[in-house]
């Protein structure tokens, strides 16, 4: 009985250990380049405070995808943002892509580079934070 019990015990230490190092994708930076009225880009803005880093994360969580979606937008994107993920420190950071065209009815409509996500779109209410966080920085 001593046997099982010491068994289960490093079961058990061997999930825990397991779940602990499993580190999620952790989103380390923001570029945001806008997009001018003659629709060329303008310079990079680095966004790098954390606590707007988190902002930013949580509004793409409430993004309703439609992964494997085509769209074609009549105008160029309002501003192009490149999200700057670390999984691994010894492997260099992934880049998400989001072309990004904030409506006249206060939604968001995004287009993604990952295919899980595709295109998608993000209400009024965060989408007027996200265009905040974006557009007034540092």
């Amino acid at each position: 009985m001593k046997k099982f019990r010491g068994m289960i015990l490093v079961g058990l230490l061997g999930i825990i250990l397991s779940a602990c190092s499993d580190k999620e994708d952790q989103l380390t930076r923001i570029d945001v380049q806008k997009v001018n009225e003659e629709g060329n880009y303008e310079d990079i803005q680095i966004i790098a405070d954390k606590e707007k880093i988190n902002f930013v994360e949580k509004s793409l969580d409430n993004v309703r995808w439609e992964p494997q979606t085509e769209v074609n937008m009549v105008k160029k994107e309002d501003a192009l943002v490149t999200a700057f993920y670390t999984y691994d420190e010894n492997m260099p950071e992934r880049l998400n892509e989001y072309k990004i065209w904030f409506e006249e009815n206060d939604t968001v409509t995004i287009i993604s580079n990952k295919e899980d996500e595709g295109y998608g779109r993000l209400d009024k209410e965060n989408a007027q934070n996200l265009q905040n966080i974006l557009f007034n920085y540092p």
